[in-house]
């Protein structure tokens, strides 16, 4: 495998690699998702002869702004951004500007980032890596790490104690003590990567996942499969506005349901390009970004878009509310918000 390629992997999360470098197979991201997690362990392995001389420690850039970003959030006033090689960003003036967090203890690929409250945080990431904080970000301890096979992609906690992550090849796990001790858990027979966890609007816990799986759960723990009409990878997914649920993914895949996941119809979005994020804005439009300068704007709770492609092209990973717009984030870094 060429070296090019095994940086890319370390610096993506399964389903982002496949679009990106266009390999081809039966499930293509199933590949790229072992391409990652080994990147990762190759990239701690090099970086263990370093360890002597102090814990190890995120990556320290000279432009924050224009690191490579895979996940970010809001929290109160902050915004927080996390990616490669450990980095994890805060703005304090609506993403004008960023700073890295002063503490984080990992060099692994961070791709995913929630809060449950202005000072209580999560990350996690290849290697299995689940991070905490208790400051708003500014730093962070090393909570588990799942093993390095292991690529959690999403995370999401009811409270301060409850909380589930997923990953790579099916791998799920729950805490009810606040990251102190985690016991796995099993959501099908299917050994698919889990995606994205979010909740609907009546607080119920999805999974998106690939292969058209989806899973719903009422307790957080014990998971129903949801059939969906779709078959191919399925990146992330959220409650509209109108209480909807909209699933997304490849091949600019947008699925909406207005029934709980009893059925379903596809939005026709005039892209190929895969799906990764999408955000609320405060008039109830919903943002959705993608790969390729993917942008895709809905007034109706995602029944109809408009699509948009930037020039830039880039590979965009994630969208949160800033000023009442929307902020993107690629693996360009931050995007300077449009007028």
């Amino acid at each position: 495998m060429k070296r090019s390629f095994l940086r890319i992997a370390a610096a993506l999360c399964a389903a982002q690699l496949l679009a990106a470098s266009n390999l081809v197979g039966d499930d293509p991201a199933d590949g790229a998702a072992r391409a990652a997690t080994a990147a990762d362990s190759a990239a701690k392995s090099a970086s263990a002869g370093t360890a002597a001389s102090g814990p190890v420690q995120a990556q320290k850039v000279r432009h924050p702004e224009h690191a490579p970003l895979l996940a970010a959030v809001r929290t109160g006033a902050r915004l927080v951004a996390a990616g490669d090689f450990g980095t994890i960003l805060l703005s304090d003036d609506e993403g004008r500007s960023w700073r890295q967090a002063q503490s984080v203890p990992t060099r692994a690929t961070l791709t995913a980032v929630e809060f449950v409250d202005e000072r209580h945080g999560w990350a996690v990431g290849h290697g299995g890596v689940v991070l905490s904080t208790d400051d708003g970000g500014e730093h962070w301890s090393l909570r588990h790490e799942a093993g390095n096979e292991v690529a959690l992609f999403s995370v999401h906690f009811d409270d301060l104690r409850r909380g589930l992550v997923v990953g790579s090849f099916g791998f799920a796990a729950r805490t009810d003590d606040g990251g102190a001790t985690w016991r796995r858990l099993k959501l099908g027979d299917e050994d698919v990567h889990l995606y994205q966890i979010f909740s609907d609007a009546h607080g119920a816990t999805w999974i998106a996942a690939e292969m058209g799986s989806v899973f719903r759960s009422d307790d957080g723990e014990h998971f129903e499969r949801i059939e969906v009409p779709y078959s191919g990878s399925l990146w992330g997914g959220m409650a509209s506005p109108d209480g909807s649920v909209l699933l997304w993914g490849m091949g600019g895949t947008l699925l909406r349901s207005a029934d709980g996941g009893r059925s379903w119809r596809e939005t026709s979005t005039d892209t190929q390009n895969p799906i990764t994020a999408a955000c609320r804005l405060p008039d109830g439009q919903v943002v959705l970004v993608g790969l390729g300068g993917t942008v895709l704007t809905s007034r109706d709770g995602g029944t109809t878009v408009n699509t948009e492609i930037r020039p830039t092209r880039h590979a965009y990973t994630a969208a949160i509310l800033a000023h009442g717009k929307p902020l993107l984030f690629s693996l360009a870094g931050v995007e300077a918000p449009q007028p």
